[in-house]
């Protein structure tokens, strides 16, 4: 039933003013989740406009289908698709997007089902794929890389200043038992991190899994290409709007608009837009977000 999730879209009455949608309107959810974004530009658009929705996670694609439905006066193609692959789709569609969503984070229902091995508030297996019909799981990637590939790993994408420790303990744990649960890599870290080291803020693990999470669905691996490619798609006066909730993932965000702003594609803010504090007093999981947009403009 999709009445079981609540899914609270971020920051997006600021990203309806960026897109500028009117009707008639073509535009991309590159990340559709829920659907929570795409059901407010439906509104947008209609009448005669079209939305593209690209989801890489299939049991969500199917929540939002059911929740989209078959709205009037609008044309929706919802696509179980990786968003790195979405010039291609909409080559495919012959479409030029007035407007196109990245947003980058995970939706409630991704984070609290403990099957996915996301979350660590319940024991699941270790799998953290966000698509579960291709790649390795987490637990099959801990537990045959090298000490130094998991550290590396936790300190890039997860800022873990106790890689090196749980590194170990993660290698030593295997050679007796090869990780399996969320409980186990829980474990690890716990055995990792001294008890008078551990913050009070969050949970010890909430880097690890973090870290893990990101590694395992190669989330940075071919992002600036990814944007690139949507810039290049956009029709005229088209904006592209980015949610990124990682210091690692704005920095390539940035420094690929960057690269766009030098082929004469314009910045609309010069910093990131970050949540209001209602919008974080509603829903503390957008904190850290941070919108940046870009708009095409065909110089004659």
């Amino acid at each position: 039933m999709t009445t079981a999730y609540v899914h609270d879209p971020v920051m997006v009455d600021e990203i309806l003013a960026a897109l500028v949608l009117k009707p008639g309107d073509v535009v991309v959810d590159g990340t559709l989740g829920l659907a929570g974004h795409s059901m407010r530009f439906i509104d947008a658009i209609r009448p005669g406009g079209v939305l593209v929705g690209l989801d890489w996670d299939e049991s969500m694609l199917a929540i939002a289908k059911q929740r989209v439905g078959k709205p009037e006066g609008v044309t929706v193609h919802l696509v179980h698709s990786d968003f790195r692959d979405m010039k291609e789709v909409l080559v495919e569609y012959g479409l030029r997007p007035n407007g196109i969503l990245l947003d980058l984070g995970l939706n409630s229902a991704q984070i609290e089902d403990p099957n996915r091995g996301i979350t660590f508030k319940e024991d699941g297996p270790l799998d953290m794929r966000m698509d579960r019909s291709t790649g390795e799981p987490a637990a099959a990637l801990l537990n045959r890389m090298s000490p130094q590939a998991i550290q590396d790993a936790l300190e890039d994408f997860g800022d873990e200043k106790w890689a090196h420790r749980i590194a170990q303990k993660i290698v030593l744990r295997r050679k007796e038992q090869p990780l399996r649960t969320t409980n186990d890599l829980i474990e690890c870290v716990l055995a990792a991190i001294p008890v008078n080291a551990r913050e009070k803020r969050i949970h010890p693990a909430t880097r690890t899994f973090q870290a893990v999470r990101i590694l395992t669905n190669a989330e940075f691996d071919g992002l600036r290409e990814a944007i690139l490619d949507a810039a290049s798609m956009l029709a005229d006066k088209g904006n592209l709007a980015i949610l990124s909730y990682h210091s690692g993932e704005d920095r390539i965000v940035k420094r690929a608009f960057q690269e766009l702003a030098e082929e004469g594609f314009v910045l609309v803010d010069k910093k990131p837009r970050g949540p209001s504090e209602a919008e974080i007093g509603r829903n503390a999981r957008s904190r850290s977000a941070k919108l940046r947009v870009i708009r095409k403009e065909v110089k004659l």
